[in-house]
């Protein structure tokens, strides 16, 4: 194990590089699909993982797929979107954490709103409200890249 490893990073650091890969993720659906999501809240999941979850993120073409039952085909066109930008979704991650990303997996949510109670607030169902929830996992090495 390195020295890198062992010494603790301080909290608000850890906090500020959580809030810069969600900013970091906002711009690039911005980018990516036109419009970015109205939420975005990164945590680490153990010492290798992070979580990014997105909350509506879709774009007015894509609400209207979903208005009319077409689900499994928006995940499909999102998925394709997202893999294609694969690069640019793992970039920011290493260029914050220092670390390399060995993998990243995206999934998308159109049907009904995400209920995670750590870090997203359900959506009422009685509100009609038609929110999607995205989440981006990337696994990321223990130590920090070479450069």
């Amino acid at each position: 194990m390195d020295q890198a490893q062992l010494t603790p990073v301080p909290a608000d650091a850890q906090v500020s590089v959580l809030a810069s890969i969600s900013r970091e993720m906002v711009r690039l659906y911005k980018q990516q699909f036109g419009r970015g999501p109205t939420k975005a809240r990164t945590d680490w999941c153990g010492q290798d993982t992070l979580i990014t979850i997105l909350e509506d993120t879709l774009t007015p073409a894509e609400n209207n797929m979903m208005k009319l039952g077409e689900h499994q085909r928006l995940r499909e066109l999102r998925l394709m979107f997202q893999y294609a930008s694969v690069a640019e979704f793992c970039e920011p991650v290493e260029r914050l954490t220092g670390r390399t990303v060995r993998s990243f997996l995206s999934a998308t949510d159109a049907s009904v709103a995400l209920r995670n109670d750590r870090t997203v607030r359900p959506v009422s169902r009685s509100t009609g409200s038609q929110n999607s929830a995205t989440l981006a996992y990337w696994n990321i090495s223990r130590s920090s890249r070479r450069r």
